[in-house]
């Protein structure tokens, strides 16, 4: 069953075009790793599968559609965006409270188990950690949330290496279950080569379809707008 379902999706900016005509299918329980430099459309590919701006064309998101139903799809999703921030004055202890109190699938048993595999104390500030803890943090509050599909926005952008290697390892060995979908963009190939249990990436290029049956799928254009390309 598909996860996600796109035909024809299509989104311009004035006169700028970020996507253009689109064609997209993914599986449930895949990891697609979308790449490509800045201004190829990827953050305008999330935002229309999140239901945050219309576009022209056909999707399904769940069996829903984005901009139409987006309350009854958000329920079944967790998204970090690439330009996310937790409050810098909140407490951990208090942070998990306050996610606790607003989403009816956060598991904070989940939460408390991801960070004690961190040096994070519940006592401190946001302020207090530094980049990568902040990293850590967030994932953890996503990651005890029960969704069919996770939304990852750059999300080790600034990180270290051994950062982004321990983000993608939790990731990977704490939540991913082969029935959870994943999509993560990303300006690292090798991130996404590294995330799938067949270390493959693919490309699609102007105008052309490419099918892939593995777990791990890149998604790298050659133009500005992100052109067509299957899953």
């Amino acid at each position: 069953m598909a996860c996600i379902e796109a035909r024809r999706l299509r989104k311009t900016f004035g006169t700028t075009i970020a996507l253009d005509g689109v064609d997209l299918r993914v599986e449930e329980g895949r990891i697609l790793g979308l790449i490509g430099p800045n201004g190829a459309g990827k953050t305008t590919a999330l935002n229309a599968i999140l239901g945050l701006i219309p576009f022209q064309g056909e999707m399904k998101v769940l069996g829903r559609d984005p901009w139409g139903a987006r309350d009854q799809l958000m329920p079944d999703v967790s998204f970090i965006a690439d330009v996310a921030v937790l409050p810098r004055w909140i407490r951990v202890s208090r942070l998990l409270d306050y996610v606790g109190g607003v989403h009816p699938r956060f598991d904070r048993a989940k939460a408390e188990g991801f960070l004690a595999k961190t040096t994070i104390k519940r006592a401190s500030k946001v302020r207090e950690l530094s980049k990568g803890m902040v990293a850590q943090l967030h994932l953890a509050l996503v990651m005890a949330i029960d969704a069919k599909l996770l939304v990852l926005d750059e999300p080790t952008l600034g990180l270290d290496i051994l950062y982004r290697k321990q983000f993608y390892d939790s990731l990977l060995n704490d939540y991913f279950d082969g029935t959870r979908t994943i999509i993560v963009t990303t300006h690292q190939v090798e991130e996404v080569q590294e995330s799938g249990s067949d270390g493959e990436s693919r490309t699609c290029r102007r105008g052309t379809r490419a099918q892939a049956n593995s777990r791990a799928r890149g998604v790298r254009p050659q133009r500005p707008a992100l052109r067509s390309c299957r899953s």
